[in-house]
């Protein structure tokens, strides 16, 4: 288990790859507002948990199983931020802004009947099927059924 600060660099060397594909250091500490030390400190955590390969002044690559717990970590912030913009009418960026710091604090079990819930709601089908945030089931199948 790694720490939530951890995770959000986990989240962004994720979304970094998606975007542009070789990551550095100073790619991280850009898209994070800190300094290289820091993201030095975080990469060598990530590494010794083997989330992420990397060697000093190389790029940065995920580890399966890194990718995995990324994906994971996006899809609860997925399901929180849904239900407070879609469930509760936030607006969209208080939607942004409070699921961004929920998601640092739900437990699995919590997300998992969370998007039951919210799938339900908004008329998503198919999330009947034992959801589980980390299992990524339903996220490719769930679709919105006409109004």
């Amino acid at each position: 288990m790694i720490s939530k600060a951890l995770e959000e660099y986990l989240k962004t060397i994720y979304l970094l790859k998606t975007q542009n594909g070789n990551i550095r250091v100073t790619d991280i500490a850009n898209k994070m507002n800190c300094s290289k030390p820091s993201v030095n400190k975080a990469i060598n955590n990530l590494k010794e948990n083997n989330l992420i390969n990397y060697e000093t002044y190389g790029t940065i690559e995920l580890t399966e199983e890194g990718e995995n717990l990324a994906k994971k970590i996006l899809e609860t912030y997925d399901i929180v931020y849904l239900f407070f913009k879609d469930v509760l009418g936030l607006e969209e960026e208080k939607a942004e802004q409070e699921a961004e710091e929920v998601k640092l604090v739900i437990t699995d079990e919590t997300t998992n009947k969370l998007a039951r819930y919210t799938h339900k709601v908004l008329g998503l089908y198919n999330l009947d099927c034992a959801y589980d945030v980390n299992q990524e089931r339903c996220r490719r199948c769930k679709r919105r059924t006409a109004k």
